[in-house]
Formats: C-alpha cells, structure tokens, sequence
C-alpha cells in the first residue's frame, strides 16, 4: 500500500511538473511573440491649386528588357513589364483676360497649348518577370530602378509619337468648345498660343 501511494506522489508530481512545463512554454511563446506596431504621422507639405483640364488619357503597357553585359560573370538581366498612362490638360491658370475677346454674339478664347500633365506607372499591375545574373542585392535594386525609369521615358516618348497632344487640342475643341457655348450661350471660337 505504501509502494502504491508513493508511485501515486510521483505521478501526481511529474504531471503536474508537465503541465507546468507546457504551461510556461506557451506563456513564454506568447510573451516572445513577434508584434507589429505601426504609428503614422501625416502631415500637407504643400497645397496647390488646380487648374488643369486633363482632355485625353493613354493607356500604355510596355515590355522591358535591360541587360548588363559582362566578359567574365553571367549578364544581369532584368525583364519588366509596365502598365501605365500618360496624360495631357491644357492649364487654364496661364489663361489671361487678355486672351478673352468678346461681341454681342461671339467669344474668342485663346488657351494655352496642351501640355503632358503627367506619366504615373500603376504599381500594382506593373511586375518585374526576371531578375538574373545579378550577384549583389543593391545591384538588382538598382536596375529595377532603371527599368522603371526607362518605362516611363518610353512611355512618354509614345505618347509624343502617337500625337498625345494633337488629341488634346482635337478633345478641347470637341469636349470643352461646347461646354463653353453651352455656359455663355454664345458662339465660342478657340485658338491656342
């Protein structure tokens, strides 16, 4: 019987020994555990009045390919594909009251002459497909710079190419001209600068 009670002590022991074991894991595991903390502090470096009326947009995907060819070492390559846009306005804070003519019945509006508001890539559906044959972390970086750079440079270059501008002058006078004679109910005449 005393063999029994003492056997009984120490099972009771180890598991409870066991159990605090495992208990002081998880506690431990918890108090260790990886949290993330995010603060954020925005602050308006700049406030800029609008005037831009944005008139045609393209969108444009581009397939770049930089290599870097080397004599000795494989060549760093980088394969990009770019989905982006180029936009043109025409900014109508350059309008004077000088470039406003008008009669009885007529307006003569001289704008000024479209301009590339702006070319953005769209981050999200932009991807870099291949990145070979570069040893160095920063070296890759750094030509995955470059090909974004390149992308929009050929981007806009396409835009020129495909007569982005042109297209604006032509929306003005089909999207704004109207607009204009509807607002003044006069008949409205546009030139650019």
């Amino acid at each position: 019987m005393a063999f029994r009670s003492r056997v009984s002590v120490t099972m009771v022991f180890f598991l409870v020994i066991i159990t605090s074991i495992i208990f002081l894991v998880f506690y431990l595991k918890k108090q260790f555990a990886t949290q993330t903390e995010v603060n954020q502090d925005i602050m308006v470096s700049k406030i800029t009045a609008m005037g831009k009326l944005e008139l045609v947009k393209y969108s444009m995907k581009d397939v770049v390919e930089k290599k870097e060819l080397h004599t000795i070492l494989p060549d760093a390559r980088v394969l990009f594909v770019a989905v982006g846009e180029v936009t043109a306005c025409i900014d109508l804070t350059k309008v004077k009251k000088e470039d406003i003519t008008q009669n009885k019945d007529s307006i003569w509006l001289v704008l000024p002459k479209p301009e590339i508001c702006y070319v953005k890539l769209d981050h999200q559906k932009s991807r870099v497909y291949d990145v070979s044959g570069v040893w160095f972390p920063d070296k890759a970086k750094t030509m995955v710079e470059d090909v974004y750079k390149i992308a929009e440079k050929k981007m806009l270059t396409t835009a020129g190419e495909m007569n982005l501008l042109g297209k604006a002058q032509e929306n003005a006078r089909l999207i704004f001209l109207p607009f204009l004679q509807n607002v003044s109910g006069k008949k409205v005449t546009l030139n650019f600068k």
